[in-house]
């Protein structure tokens, strides 16, 4: 269905980058502020090299840097001309310290990177908001980190990587999970380091060989971590608390929730503190994003699986801007009906991310 007339559009994965690991120098404590002048801010990186590269080559800014770490040149190459009404921020190369052993270095990068945001990116216009980062290999530290930056009024969502050393659920993450509920900030779970640092192998059967498998097999991710919120009860413990699976994919969750929900049935003694079937937890605690969408050769697929499931209510609109696989606000999902669409495109986030 054509649209009558242009849809506001949040978008709720936009990278942003620094020009170098030295921006980051400034807002660092010591001693790592010494160690990262000496010998840089390190990355997380990924096991794989993407054959194409990772970024627009027409986003590079035109006073140079790095892709997606110009401000000002992201406002007027995709902010303003898509009609973005809000641009939530999301730093997918600061999620990945959480593979690193150091954990204070970590939480003290993303404290760093935190105040950098604060300070270098959402006052540059009121169309950006920022997804926090914090470090998951030590849960004190980013309980403090939650509660220091958490109440800006810019902060939006709590941000970590797919790549972890076991489920989310784990009791181990619960008291990060008691953070954001308590100031109200959803969980934004984004790929990009999985297999890399101290994290697990990024695929049930350990490391496969090229980008193309991996990029493939990230479900394989947003799955387990789901099924573990699930089963550990963790929506049962903190009810308020919301999850976004970030650039995971979406058409597996029917199949998916199937399974658990037939399996619930003669397996519950085992999860005795659940009180609802698993995909009810899931319709009221949990979102996915468009980016990437499956695109079946037959649309009708495709409308077929968002039928099997809340995709209406639980679907965000993401463009990855500015990866080589962005999705362009003003051409997916053409089909759906127009009120749908402004579900997808702005709603959805608006009542989440609490944005005016």
């Amino acid at each position: 269905m054509k649209r009558t007339s242009p849809l506001p559009v949040i978008d709720c994965d936009v990278h942003n980058q620094f020009r170098s690991g030295r921006d980051l120098i400034p807002y660092l404590e010591e001693p790592w502020r010494s160690q990262a002048a000496q010998f840089g801010v390190p990355g997380a990186g990924l096991p794989y090299s993407s054959p194409i590269g990772n970024k627009r080559k027409d986003a590079n800014p035109p006073g140079g840097g790095p892709v997606g770490s110009d401000p000002g040149y992201m406002l007027e190459h995709y902010v303003e001309p898509f009609n973005v009404e809000y641009a939530l921020l999301c730093s997918d190369s600061i999620i990945g310290t959480s593979g690193f052993a150091d954990a204070d270095y970590a939480a003290a990068i993303c404290r760093a990177y935190n105040d950098y945001l604060l300070a270098e990116w959402l006052p540059r216009s009121p169309k950006f908001r920022g997804y926090m980062c914090i470090g998951t290999q030590d849960p004190e530290q980013a309980v403090r980190e939650i509660d220091r930056i958490g109440p800006h009024p810019d902060i939006v969502a709590v941000s970590v990587t797919g790549g972890s050393r076991m489920p989310y659920g784990q009791r181990f993450f619960h008291p990060i999970y008691e953070a954001c509920e308590r100031h109200g900030l959803p969980l934004v779970i984004h790929p990009g380091s999985e297999g890399s640092g101290i994290f697990n192998a990024p695929t049930a059967v350990g490391y496969v060989s090229n980008y193309l498998q991996w990029h493939t097999c990230l479900p394989q991710t947003f799955m387990a971590h789901l099924v573990s919120f699930l089963c550990e009860g963790v929506f049962e413990k903190y009810p308020q608390f919301k999850v976004v699976l970030c650039e995971g994919g979406v058409t597996w969750l029917p199949p998916l929730l199937w399974r658990l929900d037939k399996n619930y049935k003669a397996l519950r003694s085992s999860v005795p503190w659940l009180k609802r079937m698993p995909s009810e937890y899931v319709r009221d605690n949990c979102f996915m994003t468009t980016q990437p969408i499956e695109e079946p050769n037959n649309p009708r697929h495709l409308e077929s699986m968002f039928e099997m499931f809340d995709a209406e209510n639980m679907l965000l609109f993401s463009s990855d801007y500015p990866h080589w696989d962005f999705d362009d606000p003003t051409k997916i999902l053409q089909r759906l009906p127009e009120e749908k669409q402004r579900k997808i495109f702005s709603e959805n986030a608006r009542k989440l991310f609490r944005l005016p």
